[in-house]
């Protein structure tokens, strides 16, 4: 395989925005699994003063977010969530958000969010790491991203990710969050918010395995979880999309029952988690690596759908709903894909 170098005379900007990339990328994949060796060396290693410490900090971690759901309400740390490494990081790509429509900060929202991707960037991003953009569109609504609750019982990593206003996709965090009051005047409102958008990458784990540059496959058919807890808690679904999504990444082939795919179908079963093996670009060459390709990204906010509040939703009316969705997603796809994609003749949107 011939090696593509990066040229020496990258511009500084776009270096900078590379290195922003590699340490976000290294330092997640290191907390991630460093997180647990480290607990695991002061348990085996430490004193006992830093045994203590740790075992203290643990069930600290478990109680809380049994008694929490991990929640930091408002919009977290904004130094966190609004600086000069992720702003460097969404210009990596660069990432866009589009705004087709109001979202009225007197209710809550559920942005049902595709597709998922290797990474979920673009959703990330724009309602995560650098909500600056958000702010200024949506005015007055708190973006929230939800990933699965095990990363809140992750040590260490479970601050950064309260820090940068992601939620548990558990039931009991969508519902603390759903149903908090939209007056200007409720305690919780102090910060000027009146509104929680919580995004929800429907598709997870399964939508990623079938993430491939220039295909749009997207988990959705038997997904309704999302649409009986908007109905349950009066919540708006907003459908989002973003271009661009699949093509910053690639990964290792594997067509529905390879040998690969059986391995990670198995994996996901036990763990909830697809063990991907992502294709990508280096630091210093465009050929292989773990870093995404710098393609362009844009999240379009579709309009809200609107439901009518119901503790038991009823199965025909959430079918009603999970249509409506399905039906805007495509619409969007249709209108969009020729402006965001490029060569979008060859793409299709897809939903299993």
């Amino acid at each position: 395989m011939k090696i593509e170098w990066a040229p020496i005379g990258v511009p500084m900007e776009r270096r900078r925005q590379t290195f922003a990339m590699a340490f976000l990328i290294l330092s997640f994949m290191i907390l991630s699994f460093g997180s647990y060796f480290f607990v695991a060396a002061v348990l085996f290693y430490g004193s006992v003063l830093w045994r203590t410490i740790m075992v203290i900090y643990l069930v600290y971690v478990y109680a809380n977010h049994r008694r929490t759901h991990s929640i930091m309400d408002g919009n977290g740390w904004k130094i966190n969530r609004n600086n000069w490494l992720f702003r460097h990081y969404r210009d990596y790509f660069p990432v866009q958000l589009v705004k087709t429509a109001e979202l009225p900060p007197n209710k809550n929202y559920i942005l049902a969010s595709f597709p998922h991707g290797i990474l979920g960037t673009g959703i990330s991003i724009n309602m995560g790491l650098d909500i600056s953009k958000w702010l200024k569109l949506f005015p007055q609504v708190r973006p929230k991203v939800a990933t699965l609750d095990q990363n809140f019982l992750t040590p260490i990593v479970r601050g950064l990710l309260r820090s940068w206003g992601l939620v548990s996709v558990s039931k009991e965090a969508l519902v603390y969050l759903l149903t908090k009051s939209n007056d200007p005047k409720h305690n919780d409102n102090r910060d000027g918010f009146t509104s929680n958008a919580v995004a929800i990458l429907v598709g997870g784990a399964q939508e990623a395995l079938d993430s491939h540059p220039g295909k749009y496959i997207l988990t959705l058919k038997n997904r309704k979880g999302f649409v009986k807890m908007a109905i349950r808690t009066g919540s708006s679904i907003v459908p989002t999309f973003s271009f661009g999504e699949v093509d910053i990444l690639d990964q290792v082939a594997n067509p529905p029952n390879s040998p690969v795919r059986r391995f990670q179908d198995f994996v996901k079963r036990i763990t909830g988690i697809s063990p991907l093996i992502p294709v990508g670009r280096g630091i210093f060459n465009y050929s292989f690596g773990f870093l995404p390709n710098r393609r362009r990204i844009v999240q379009v906010v579709g309009a809200p759908i609107d439901v009518v509040q119901n503790d038991q939703p009823d199965a025909a009316y959430v079918d009603k709903i999970h249509k409506q969705v399905i039906d805007d997603l495509e619409k969007m796809f249709a209108k969009y894909k020729d402006q965001y994609i490029p060569n979008s003749k060859q793409d299709k949107l897809i939903i299993h």
